[in-house]
């Protein structure tokens, strides 16, 4: 019997109407009804590894814990990982592989600045929301753009936090001991910037190499400056040739360190002199000691779930980010699409377990943390000594 061109059109209209309502509510890539590919973009091999792989651990501890929880709006989150191996040259291609071949909905990483910096481009132009764990270049969100967050302390803010630390403290005669390398300058020229808008010099600005033998001759410059702080922007061998030479002369001002010290008693024990670094602060992006009771639970998860992971403080990089991360997540709601989710980090401040104040991101600020922690040791143990919030 032949059918009539109203029936077939009504079996038409059922078979789309039947097809619309079989595929996802959200035809955003990346996007299904189950599910919400994440891709990770950084370090995972070489010796900078563990600025990469662990930190995208604390990531993924987070997301599996939503997972258990029932997902993001019903929606299990999946994480693939891409390696740039912390070399410019690398990271283009692990975001087109991102991208192009995984087809993720979002980028959720980034370790090392200079391969950040080189992807940056390629993340733009597929207008990818992209949330940065661990890179500390400023220009990666400074101007600001609709997709791209920072989770960490932009490089600045921890010089702005040196000086202003030293002032609230109630220190007069504020030095400086820095290296010159291109690290070192993308710390000093901030530092020196934090001078000038609080109205003051420093009465002695000394230069060391990366990896001295030697800090003798800068320590009697500092002593004869009678400073009673000193800033360093300092790699750990460098500031721990400082420490001992100060030391041996009988100088024992203030310190005032950077991140890369952060960890107070293993570098107080690499020092290794007695009492040389019982004057030391320093600056870091995480609110706890690895070991602080606070993270015991998020301890037994990361080693729980990476049973070859010693729980570190770049695991509590990932932990942090990662619940911003899942949070902005269900504040875009289920009807997820890239620009809701844009949109719900424009305006979000989350309170995490790792860090000591909240990520807040505004449509003027996407480098959204700024709560810069200090560390010193307090009976003979690294306890947190303080915080400072950072306005520039």
């Amino acid at each position: 019997m032949k059918r009539s061109p109203y029936a077939a059109g009504t079996a038409a209209a059922v078979l789309a109407a039947a097809w619309m309502y079989a595929v996802p509510a959200s035809a955003e890539t990346g996007v299904t009804d189950d599910t919400i590919k994440i891709g990770a973009l950084g370090v995972l091999t070489g010796p900078n590894a563990k600025f990469g792989d662990t930190i995208y651990n604390g990531v993924e501890a987070v997301y599996k814990e939503a997972n258990a929880a029932g997902g993001i709006h019903g929606r299990m989150i999946e994480y693939v990982r891409e390696d740039d191996r912390c070399q410019a040259s690398e990271a283009v291609g692990a975001a087109k592989k991102l991208i192009h071949q995984h087809e993720v909905f979002m980028i959720h990483g980034g370790a090392c600045s200079n391969a950040s910096l080189a992807a940056k481009p390629e993340i733009e132009a597929a207008d990818v929301p992209w949330v940065i764990t661990a890179s500390t270049a400023s220009s990666l969100t400074d101007p600001v753009h609709p997709r791209i967050f920072t989770t960490m302390l932009a490089g600045w803010m921890e010089s702005y936090a040196q000086v202003q630390y030293a002032i609230d403290l109630g220190m007069k005669r504020i030095a400086i001991v820095a290296q010159h390398d291109n690290w070192g300058r993308s710390r000093y020229d901030p530092l020196i910037e934090a001078f000038k808008l609080q109205g003051i010099e420093p009465v002695a600005d000394e230069e060391i190499a990366p990896d001295p033998s030697d800090g003798t001759p800068q320590a009697l410059r500092l002593q004869a400056a009678d400073a009673d702080a000193v800033i360093l922007i300092l790699f750990p061998k460098a500031a721990a040739v400082m420490l001992r030479d100060m030391y041996k002369i009988g100088y024992t001002p203030f310190l005032i360190g950077g991140s890369t010290v952060g960890d107070v008693g293993v570098f107080a024990a690499n020092v290794g002199i007695p009492g040389a670094a019982d004057k030391l602060h320093a600056v870091s992006t995480i609110g706890y000691t690895a070991d602080d009771p606070a993270m015991a639970e998020w301890k037994a998860k990361v080693e729980a779930a990476f049973p070859n992971d010693t729980f570190n403080i770049y695991h509590m990089f990932g932990i942090a980010s990662g619940q911003f991360v899942v949070e902005a997540l269900r504040k875009a709601g289920r009807d997820l699409t890239r620009e809701s989710v844009s949109q719900a980090m424009n305006d979000i401040s989350v309170e995490t377990d790792p860090y000591a104040g909240p990520i807040t991101c505004t449509p003027t600020n996407h480098q959204c943390h700024n709560n810069a922690a200090w560390f010193g040791l307090v009976d003979g143990a690294t306890k947190r000594v303080g915080v400072t919030a950072v306005t520039r």
